[in-house]
């Protein structure tokens, strides 16, 4: 399963301080609650199913692709600018360079290849067996 994400901006500790937040309105705090939520259940389904795929031995069958430190309009669903293409060309390069996880040193590119020779390899298996 190849999980592809749109990206968040999880990192609340960092985008508001509690001075900011004392001078939110009803519909402020509306949408960091919402965006919370969102990126909340991202993290939910992506642990979910992650724990679904360890249980059965098969966690290298499983691949989460997501940026969670958006900011700025990269975080803008409705942005098809093309210096936002742009930007989010960038954000894609950069999160290929990054670890998977804290606790594997392997790459987003090189998860990516290995998940990619996986597929082909079961495709070509699958193949084989329907010629028989």
């Amino acid at each position: 399963l190849l999980s592809l994400g749109t990206g968040t901006n999880s990192e609340f500790d960092k985008t508001y301080t509690a001075e900011e937040a004392a001078k939110w309105g009803p519909l402020r705090w509306m949408l960091a609650i919402q965006q919370m939520t969102n990126a909340a259940s991202s993290y939910m389904t992506d642990y979910y199913i992650s724990t679904v795929f360890q249980a059965r031995h098969s966690q290298n069958n499983y691949l989460r692709v997501q940026e969670n430190a958006l900011n700025g309009t990269t975080t803008e669903m409705d942005d098809a600018s093309e210096a936002n293409m742009e930007l989010l060309v960038q954000v894609g390069e950069t999160l290929l360079k990054k670890p998977v996880s804290k606790d594997s040193p392997e790459t987003y590119e090189e998860a990516l290849k290995r998940f990619a020779k996986l597929l082909s390899d079961r495709k070509k298996l699958r193949a084989n067996k329907a010629s028989y």
